[in-house]
């Protein structure tokens, strides 16, 4: 099976079961934005809790943070985005489609889309930053970006963070949220999007120490990806080199995935020295040094940065999940997410519309709804046709009432990755799937 037929597959199916819907479809879509439907919902909340929790929970040296979308038009200035957040871009005399120069194809002086030949204009610097106006007059005074990243609305909320938490040096902020891009050639699905969400922490050292906590860092994340069950052939980690880092980068990392179209970046771990707090302090004229309480030395900290971009790890958890098999001489298509992951971690079913058993099926799901483990009900198609169905969607397990369920309050569960089944107490449902969603973090 080729790479584009998998994730010409993949994006078919996360449409199907409600994982992922193009924006505005009814209108003919939105160039290269995307929507999380029921299944995907739930997918990226649950990726976004376990970060969280392993980030900001699970640490005393870590707070968290919900900074605004819209900021002063200066931070981006300081950061260096107004003047360098830029792609080269080159048009097509031809058929006067945009590029980015750097991209395969171009490069060689051929039009990807009409295949004219050195058609291609001199590139010129394009800004990937959204431009908005606060207030009622569109004038340059008004002028406002959608941030291109959230990293800086954590570097001026340094000091308020670090004095109301009472933290000292090393000390980390995290945040989650949205962030926009005006990306000139978007592309593989979810993976480079126009809107799209971070999950940061920006983790503040003293200098000196930084190459320490770089490892720590790297170290770190690479083993909270296995730890989602992706699998450690599919990982890698790239080191940026000379031509490579970014302007504000002493040393980078990426952790790559390799997807159907190639190794990809979808999180970054960087030294960014004392870069910004030190732009910040000269542009905003406010100090922004730590003073030690210990023996009241002052200086900017260093910082250590994680940027995982959410919508890239989901589909990192995707293609890592697809699997198609062959059952008893059928095919069947699983995503085989782990179960911490799994939008619905239990589907519930009759196995036949009669004998009382729906109500009792229903009775069961309620039950599980009530107990916080999200729940399907299914009664429609065959038996098998449902299992699939359940395959398909990711869902861990699929529970049947029967005939005997009536005679001993009992029910079967089918696992979806080993295919074995069990009888279960039918009041012992929760608690079950409880200890194996506990047993599998």
């Amino acid at each position: 099976m080729s790479d584009t037929t998998v994730m010409d597959k993949l994006v078919s199916l996360t449409k199907r079961r409600g994982y992922i819907f193009q924006s505005s479809e009814i209108y003919g879509g939105a160039g290269s934005v995307w929507d999380y439907g029921p299944l995907g919902a739930e997918l990226k909340r649950n990726v976004k809790d376990l970060w969280w929790s392993r980030m900001v929970h699970q640490r005393e040296d870590i707070e968290g943070l919900d900074a605004a979308i819209l900021m002063h038009p200066k931070v981006w200035e300081a950061s260096g985005h107004v003047e360098g957040f830029t792609d080269p871009l080159v048009e097509c005399t031809n058929c006067h489609r945009r590029f980015r120069a750097d991209l395969e194809g171009v490069e060689a002086g051929q039009c990807p889309v009409c295949g004219t030949k050195d058609a291609f204009t001199e590139p010129r610097n394009f800004n990937l930053m959204f431009r908005t106006f606060m207030g009622p007059v569109e004038d340059a005074g008004a002028q406002v970006y959608l941030r291109p990243e959230t990293a800086q609305g954590i570097y001026v909320n340094f000091l308020n963070v670090q004095g109301t938490a009472r933290q000292k040096v090393p000390f980390g902020i995290a945040q989650i949220g949205k962030a926009f891009r005006n990306e000139i050639t978007p592309g593989n699905f979810i993976f480079r999007t126009r809107e799209f969400e971070q999950a940061e922490m920006q983790y503040f050292v003293k200098p000196g120490t930084d190459e320490e906590w770089f490892e720590f860092w790297k170290a770190d994340r690479m083993e909270w990806h296995r730890s989602l069950g992706i699998r450690e052939e599919n990982l890698r980690f790239h080191e940026h080199g000379p031509d490579e880092l970014a302007h504000y980068a002493k040393k980078a990392f990426d952790i790559e995935y390799r997807f159907p179209f190639g190794w990809k970046e979808f999180e970054g771990i960087h030294n960014r020295t004392d870069f910004d707090l030190a732009r910040h302090q000269e542009y905003s004229g406010k100090r922004l040094e730590y003073i030690d309480p210990g023996g009241g030395e002052r200086f900017i900290p260093y910082v250590v940065e994680t940027s995982l971009g959410v919508d890239r790890v989901l589909l990192v958890l995707l293609a890592d999940a697809y699997r198609e098999e062959e059952v008893e001489g059928e095919e069947r298509v699983v995503l085989a997410l782990h179960p911490r992951l799994a939008p619905v971690k239990a589907a519930v079913f009759p196995l036949v519309k009669k004998e009382g058993l729906p109500e009792m099926a229903r009775k069961l799901q309620e039950g599980l709804r009530r107990a916080s483990i999200p729940s399907f009900y299914d009664e429609s198609g065959s038996i098998g046709r449902r299992y699939r169905r359940q395959d398909e969607a990711g869902t861990p397990w699929c529970v049947t009432v029967d005939g005997q369920s009536a005679e001993d309050g009992s029910v079967t569960i089918r696992d979806r990755d080993t295919l074995e089944q069990i009888r279960v107490a039918m009041d012992q449902v929760a608690p079950w799937i409880r200890e194996r969603l506990v047993d599998s973090e």
